[in-house]
């Protein structure tokens, strides 16, 4: 497995990270450490997680299941591997615990470290946009983590460009640590990013890591729309299944999926790869996220890490799903 510099960081990590937010609940645990073990075993040592995980958990006091089941798995091999977590979601019915407020990040992080058995993160991330919350706040908050040497780098998740920028003029004008990475939604069915955030990150050497690549399971070819999703895979948990259907359970998207497997047959390559393999071509991608609800789901995912596309395939992929690119209406508060 390749590793790669993490943006502008002196950090090498996987070219492949493995999203556990499906541990404990979609994925029980002994099936989650199987999952674990065979991405460590293909070479992936750059793993992500959240406190607000597993996804679509029920009630606040389930929440934090996914970082307990990875810090057990982890043990004494913490140092082997690349750790990522992230806060912002409402971790209890208190108005305080949630968002990126200095109260919140501070007492998250802490809350992470306990429940992942370690002293330290590798990159704590912001899951979400606070607009109550002065950003000269969070980026002093996040600095101080740093500074405490309880955490190593900060990153931001589904951030809007503009406000990335934003967030380094301040980091820069205070001389406090800045976002080492961004962690945006992005696939051959979204392309959204493509705009204005992937230049902003070329330009600025922000490391991004991308999570659903194959759409929640939609670009793995499996789903039709004529048939019910079944009950284990993302489209059809009770919580998240509502989530996700509204993202990708639509005519456009299984429109393109059918013109994609044509593509996939062509080249020789499951769907799953042509799809991972697509986004790594992307000279502004450092690590793509990928997932998996049993281990042999990681063969043709980890595949992608090798494979190289030939441009006629990188162009036919453009043309069939170029108005994902298309635009939505900037959205504040």
């Amino acid at each position: 497995m390749e590793h790669v510099r993490f943006g502008s960081t002196g950090l090498k990590v996987s070219r492949l990270c493995l999203g556990t937010m499906t541990f404990g609940l979609q994925v029980d645990e002994e099936n989650s450490r199987a999952i674990l073990d065979a991405a460590s075993e293909a070479g992936i040592t750059f793993l992500d997680t959240a406190d607000a995980y597993p996804l679509g958990a029920p009630s606040h006091e389930e929440k934090g299941r996914t970082e307990e089941i990875l810090g057990r798995w982890l043990g004494n091999r913490r140092d082997d591997y690349v750790l990522a977590t992230k806060c912002n979601a409402a971790m209890s019915d208190k108005p305080w615990d949630r968002g990126n407020s200095r109260k919140h990040i501070v007492e998250a992080c802490e809350a992470s470290l306990r429940r992942l058995g370690t002293d330290y993160i590798d990159l704590y991330q912001l899951h979400g946009t606070d607009w109550d919350t002065p950003l000269e706040e969070t980026m002093r908050a996040l600095d101080d983590l740093i500074s405490a040497g309880k955490v190593r780098y900060v990153g931001v998740s589904n951030w809007p460009a503009w406000l990335l920028a934003r967030s380094i003029g301040v980091s820069e004008l205070n001389r406090w640590s800045t976002f080492a990475s961004v962690q945006p939604r992005h696939s051959l069915l979204y392309r959204q990013i493509e705009h204005e955030l992937l230049p902003l990150c070329a330009y600025e050497n922000i490391a991004v890591i991308p999570y659903n690549p194959l759409a929640g399971g939609m670009l793995s070819g499996k789903h039709r729309r004529d048939v019910p999703a079944s009950s284990d895979s993302r489209f059809g948990l009770n919580v998240a299944g509502k989530y996700y259907s509204e993202r990708y359970w639509k005519d456009t998207e299984f429109d393109a999926v059918e013109r994609i497997r044509p593509i996939a047959q062509e080249a020789g390559l499951p769907m799953v790869t042509l799809a991972v393999a697509w986004q790594l071509a992307n000279r502004a991608i450092t690590s793509s996220i990928i997932g998996a609800s049993r281990p042999e789901q990681l063969v043709d995912v980890v595949a992608a890490a090798t494979t190289e596309l030939d441009p006629d395939v990188l162009e036919q992929l453009d043309t069939v799903t170029d108005h994902f690119r298309l635009t939505e209406p900037v959205k504040w508060g």
